[in-house]
């Protein structure tokens, strides 16, 4: 009611994702959350076997089945690696941002209303977007009271305008 959104840094929140390395790049840039990513150092995938996301590609495209091929030979090409002698650290520099990832990221309230607001709007990359927007609406389901007003698909313009709102920085 009065716009002080200190509060909201009092009580946190921790989401566990599966999306590709790709994406967590992006997802790390949020400096005031706190991330623990699964690494790709010591992982053998020889005893595991390898995972990738599929982009959001308009199926059935020349694009996705070109991706397919690709992550099948990046596949072979690894296993070869090892094969070869190559630890599994040495041999993971040839796998793709499409490998999936495991990422935990916790964050106050405050930070995930930022973060839906910069991450769920129309410039997000549409394999962000897969996991953001429907995120979000947990979070509306859950505490509707600070995240009601956040629409995805809207302008990050537009959205940032409701963030400097709610901190006072500027007149509606």
């Amino acid at each position: 009611e009065h716009g002080d959104w200190s509060v909201t840094e009092h009580a946190s929140i921790t989401s566990t994702m599966r999306t590709d390395r790709g994406i967590t790049h992006e997802l790390v840039r949020h400096r005031l959350f706190s991330f623990t990513q699964e690494s790709t150092r010591f992982v053998n995938y020889t005893k595991r076997e390898l995972e990738f996301i599929e982009p959001a590609f308009q199926a059935p495209s020349p694009l996705r089945f070109s991706w397919e091929a690709l992550m099948e030979e990046i596949e072979l090409r690894y296993l070869d690696m090892v094969g070869w002698g190559a630890n599994p650290q040495q041999a993971r520099s040839i796998l793709p941002n499409s490998l999936a990832a495991t990422i935990a990221v916790t964050g106050n309230l405050r930070n995930w209303r930022h973060f839906f607001l910069m991450r769920t709007s129309k410039e997000t990359h549409p394999d962000f977007r897969r996991i953001t927007v429907p995120m979000l609406e947990e979070f509306k389901r859950l505490i509707p009271l600070l995240y009601d007003d956040i629409e995805p698909n809207a302008r990050q313009i537009d959205n940032l305008k409701k963030s400097f709102l709610g901190l006072g920085l500027i007149n509606g």
